[in-house]
């Protein structure tokens, strides 16, 4: 085996172990991530009352406002809870046959024509006072309404998605830098390289591994707990209703998302140099824990900036890939959701987004970067420098 084939096996290899590791244990996060950034978000109306006027008052509390001003949002969320079950009951009553779709209707036609602050800060994933109780709220009622095994739909496709996206993604990145400093017309291992590198490597996952993200999205957005839907089964209805183009809805969403990837390396690079260049200034012979750990913290960090720059992408990406929706393209469904929800409904699932990040993106670049240093000393010990 030649050096340079060494060198792709080893990055290949890494980002495959890398990106599994931190799609398994990040999983049930990625479900809320993705119900919160649809347009039906089904459970946003399912916060217990008792929960919403404790959470009131406490909201009230901790700004300086009365407890009386508490009480009264609190009252309002209680109104609109009985509101959704009156108007569930009423449905259910005069369409028996078709109560379990009334049910999910009604809540939400109600809530679009009242929506108490209460109730809707769930869905922009912006608030700080409640913020934690809506991404355990979510958890909660989709183990209580669909079971524990709810909280791993689409981890089929992530697992399956995941290993050749980032194996991909590294290969493509490490190639492209590598052949950009050969070449020599840009400054080697400048931030220009760094954008160039990661932005090819982005389009080329993005365009390879969409079909398999697709239906991942579509079976996290399955609220059937009586009737799962299988891979099989998801694949052959996109098939039959909208070909093999439907496969590649969303896919510009995923164009517009490699900024947030160049973004993301050119800060993880920029960190790293400056890591290096700390540990060359005292030399050790061999990598230990907080070497694995400082480049824990500077892949969360930089992941966590370009998360939140670049975030509205990824809810015009999931709106995109529903089922029967009234979005169509990047731009129009930007416009629609700003029109319709404001900014908060850009950044719908934020929080949920940054918490599921950081450990996910601290786990895959640690992983990375060890499994690089193993590979390359027990298979190619002359190169100890990865990526260069």
């Amino acid at each position: 085996m030649s050096q340079r084939d060494r060198d792709t096996f080893i990055h290949l290899f890494a980002g495959g172990i890398a990106g599994t590791a931190g799609a398994v244990v990040t999983c049930p996060l990625e479900v809320v991530k993705t119900r919160l950034q649809s347009s039906s978000a089904s459970f946003i109306h399912s916060i217990p009352p008792r929960i919403a006027q404790s959470t009131a008052v406490a909201a009230a509390a901790s700004n300086g406002g009365s407890a009386e001003r508490g009480k009264l949002i609190a009252t309002a969320a209680n109104e609109h809870h009985h509101q959704l079950r009156t108007a569930t009951t009423n449905s259910s009553d005069h369409h028996h046959n078709h109560s379990s779709n009334r049910q999910r209707v009604c809540p939400s036609s109600i809530l679009s024509r009242r929506r108490p602050s209460i109730l809707a800060i769930p869905q922009c994933g912006l608030s700080t006072s409640v913020q934690s109780i809506s991404i355990w709220q979510c958890l909660k009622h989709i183990v209580q309404t669909e079971g524990s095994r709810a909280l791993f739909k689409g981890l089929g496709p992530n697992i399956v998605g995941v290993a050749p996206s980032r194996a991909f993604y590294f290969c493509a990145y490490s190639k492209t830098k590598n052949t950009l400093n050969a070449v020599g017309i840009i400054p080697a291992n400048s931030p220009l390289v760094h954008i160039m590198s990661a932005s090819c490597a982005g389009f080329v996952s993005a365009t390879l591994t969409n079909p398999i993200w697709f239906v991942k999205t579509r079976l996290q957005l399955d609220y059937n707990s009586k009737s799962k839907m299988t891979v099989t089964e998801c694949v052959k209805r996109i098939y039959a209703t909208q070909g093999i183009r439907g496969f590649y809805k969303g896919i510009t969403a995923s164009y517009f998302g490699i900024s947030e990837t160049v973004i993301h390396f050119v800060i993880y690079e920029a960190l790293k140099k400056k890591l290096n260049e700390l540990r060359e200034a005292h030399p050790t012979d061999n990598k230990t824990s907080r070497d694995f750990l400082e480049f824990m913290a500077a892949g969360a960090t930089s992941k966590t900036i370009a998360s939140v720059v670049a975030y509205p992408h990824e809810v015009a990406r999931t709106r995109l890939r529903e089922e029967g929706n009234k979005y169509r393209s990047f731009w129009q469904t930007i416009h629609t959701v700003w029109k319709e929800e404001g900014k908060a409904g850009l950044y719908r699932g934020l929080g949920t987004q940054l918490v599921r990040q950081i450990p996910n993106t601290a786990i895959m670049m640690a992983t990375y970067e060890a499994v690089v240093y193993v590979l390359t000393n027990e298979i190619n010990p002359t190169d100890l420098i990865v990526g260069n």
